[in-house]
């Protein structure tokens, strides 16, 4: 009698087992959500279209954490498996291309001349919170080089977010979140500072900082300054340098213009030199003749600059025999 209740024990306990297992593979069963990424936002079309210079976009995925849902309160164990399509590292340099083609970029145009856009992302996913619904968060690092590979815009950091309130289990209500909060991470791009780096201005004064490197991409290397210079007598040499005290752009050496009465046009294309730092940079304009003392005339480069002209009549003395 005592061996069958011992063995009836045996058989209770593997029962209560088995079904202790059971309930428990059924608690942690994972959903599983397939979320199709697209881009929803429309930007304004041919924004920038016809800008002087092509972009290029290189897109670095530098998550951290690469789950789409890192947060997911609706049950105390577990949360859904999901799946993108396409995946995340090519979906948004694709996405992004659109939409800075709508915008009007010249996307890819000459890899001699092209800016580059650098992207990287850093958080890409959307999650389910008690009392809030779907959240979807993007968030991105942006940065841009000049064709000389040069940083011109520093490192920014750009970010979109989103929530949408709803069943715990929706899919499509996830996948609602997280492309919404892509397209807000888009609108929080400064695109009109990314254009100002691509458009020649006609007027320095508009690219303050822009900086002279000789590539021809500033307002200062093609602006057109008349020059008028005239002596008495005539037939005196004419040179012209530039003199500076600050430490962005250097001195130079005198160069030679011809004789007057000289009159031409040049370029105002000194290394270094911007718009605002042009104000420690002057233009030195000697004239000489033999038999005659030298004459030198000073100007001011930015007065230079807003009045595009360098003009001057020199009356040079007779030197005593």
């Amino acid at each position: 009698m005592r061996i069958r209740n011992y063995f009836t024990l045996i058989v209770v306990a593997a029962l209560t087992c088995s079904c202790s297992t059971s309930k428990k593979t059924v608690q942690t069963e994972r959903t599983v959500h397939s979320l199709n990424l697209a881009l929803t936002a429309n930007p304004q079309a041919d924004k920038y279209a016809n800008l002087e210079y092509g972009i290029r976009l290189n897109v670095q995925d530098s998550r951290a954490n690469r789950e789409l849902i890192q947060i997911y309160d609706a049950v105390a164990i577990g949360k859904p498996i999901v799946n993108a399509y396409p995946e995340v590292n090519s979906f948004v340099p694709e996405a992004m291309r659109r939409y800075m083609r709508t915008m009007g970029f010249n996307m890819d145009a000459d890899v001699a001349t092209d800016y580059m856009m650098q992207v990287t992302v850093k958080e890409f996913h959307t999650d389910w919170l008690s009392g809030i619904g779907w959240n979807g968060t993007v968030i991105m690092d942006v940065k841009i080089y000049d064709h000389n590979r040069s940083v011109v815009y520093p490192s920014a950091e750009v970010a979109g977010r989103a929530s949408v309130y709803g069943d715990a289990k929706s899919a499509s209500l996830a996948q609602q979140a997280i492309n919404q909060a892509f397209a807000n991470a888009l609108s929080d791009i400064d695109w009109d500072c990314v254009a100002f780096f691509l458009h020649r201005s006609n007027n320095p004064s508009q690219e303050g900082n822009k900086q002279v490197k000789g590539d021809g991409d500033t307002a200062l290397e093609n602006l057109i300054v008349h020059w008028e210079i005239n002596s008495s007598p005539k037939g005196a040499h004419v040179q012209w340098r530039f003199v500076t005290n600050g430490n962005d752009v250097k001195n130079q050496n005198w160069k030679y213009l011809g004789t007057t009465p000289y009159e031409g046009t040049k370029s105002l294309g000194l290394l270094g030199m911007t718009y605002n730092n042009s104000g420690n940079v002057r233009v030195q304009i000697k004239v000489t003749k033999s038999g005659y003392g030298d004459q030198i005339r000073d100007y001011d480069l930015r007065s230079v600059i807003d009045e595009k002209e360098v003009s001057c009549f020199v009356e040079l003395p007779k030197e005593d025999e």
